[in-house]
């Protein structure tokens, strides 16, 4: 997904603005130069909807074993 598709899935530019609270010709410059990649790994995270599930590390279960 490039970062047209990505902002206009977001709801636009004024939406994604407001998101991250930054003025809309920010966001408009994304369209451009590309989302930043510390933007881009927060929208991963908080919109999996979007970007799928975030790849799952090695956690460990915690269970009652008394």
């Amino acid at each position: 997904m490039n970062a047209n598709q990505i902002i206009d899935t977001l709801g636009g530019t004024a939406a994604v603005a407001r998101m991250f609270k930054i003025k809309q010709p920010s966001v408009s410059e994304w369209r451009k130069t590309g989302i930043p990649s510390a933007r881009l790994q927060l929208l991963e995270v908080v919109r999996p909807d979007i970007f799928g599930n975030p790849p799952t590390g090695h956690r460990q279960e915690v269970s009652d074993a008394a």
